[in-house]
């Protein structure tokens, strides 16, 4: 996020880049720093002549060289805007003549999500040298958490630890997702609210009392009752509970319990650091590990392989609610 806002700094200094590259597997920061060129850059009145989009699905190289090479029309700047750029992967390096010495009065942007280019290639050092290159990379899930409550931060919100991990779980590590659920929740809530599991439910849909991080507690605290409870829940709405959904974040758990049997410093921030979890999940993991000694987490993350081959049709003709429910019958016994 530092370098975003740096980026964004900069073209409100007007310290302008002839070209910008934004590449890499998360298109969030990609949209974001296009859409501030494209809405901030050039003033209405100047857009009309002077404000190209173009999609890299219908143009090639050539022609984007070609338009970037005008001058601009009673203005200082030209941009030309070069969505879904990935899909000129085959002939980017042709970029490389025009990136050596490009068109000071264009701004050229070029969106190419999911992919990079290779550094080693000369197009890349052309474009480094005299623009700028972005890399948008994706989180580990582990680091959303902290993504959200610094995008709500900067919202004047907080966020409760638990809430954030429902909204991990249940929207994943999609960026532009999560970002437009926190937009509904910010929009309903008055500034300065401390957002916690029952906003989450309320507003966004997602069960507080019956959702994989409450069913992660359950089976790590051995509370049989409620953990058939939630997995009766899940079977009656599978399509809002998916089987892989769940096997992934218990097998995301017992994973981090295995590692957690093998620490030496079991204090809450050694825990946490290590782990990659925010410090109010750390009793968790002491309590699961009273209840599952390693030999027992490692039985566990066999049953979830097990599992999770069953959920994908193989050896097993069950359905995904009576899979799940072996699966945990197993684990608590």
């Amino acid at each position: 996020m530092n370098e975003v806002k740096q980026i964004v700094d900069d073209i409100k200094a007007g310290n302008l880049k002839p070209i910008y590259f934004l590449m890499g597997e998360e298109p969030y920061y990609i949209d974001k720093i296009s859409s501030y060129i494209e809405n901030n850059v050039l003033d209405e009145s100047e857009k009309g002549f002077n404000q190209m989009v173009m999609y890299g699905r219908d143009v090639t190289v050539d022609e984007i060289v070609s338009s970037a090479k005008r001058f601009p029309m009673m203005a200082e700047h030209q941009v030309i805007i070069v969505k879904e750029a990935q899909d000129l992967s085959r002939s980017i390096e042709k970029l490389d003549s025009y990136a050596d010495n490009p068109q000071k009065s264009t701004i050229l942007v070029f969106n190419y999500k999911y992919k990079k280019l290779d550094k080693r290639k000369k197009v890349y050092k052309a474009i480094a040298k005299n623009g700028l290159i972005f890399e948008s990379k994706k989180l580990y899930e582990n680091q959303v958490g902290d993504w959200i409550a610094r995008v709500l931060k900067s919202k004047k919100f907080t966020i409760e630890p638990k809430a954030a991990q429902m909204l991990v779980e249940f929207l994943g590590t999609d960026l532009s997702k999560i970002s437009n659920e926190l937009d509904k929740l910010t929009s309903v809530l008055d500034a300065g609210t401390i957002i916690n599991p029952s906003h989450v439910e309320e507003n966004i849909g997602i069960s507080k009392d019956f959702n994989n991080f409450e069913l992660r507690k359950a089976v790590g605290n051995k509370d049989v009752v409620k953990a058939n409870r939630i997995i009766n829940y899940f079977s009656k709405n599978p399509k809002n509970n998916p089987l892989v959904m769940t096997i992934s974040l218990l097998n995301s758990f017992f994973t981090q319990l295995l590692s957690y049997h093998g620490l030496k410093d079991k204090s809450k921030a050694s825990v946490a650091r290590t782990l990659g979890v925010n410090p109010y999940f750390v009793d968790d993991y002491a309590n699961a590990a009273r209840n599952y000694p390693m030999r027992k987490v490692s039985q566990v993350i066999g049953l979830l392989r097990e599992a999770d081959v069953k959920s994908k049709g193989v050896g097993a003709n069950q359905s995904h609610g009576d899979i799940l429910k072996e699966l945990i019958f197993k684990v608590l016994h």
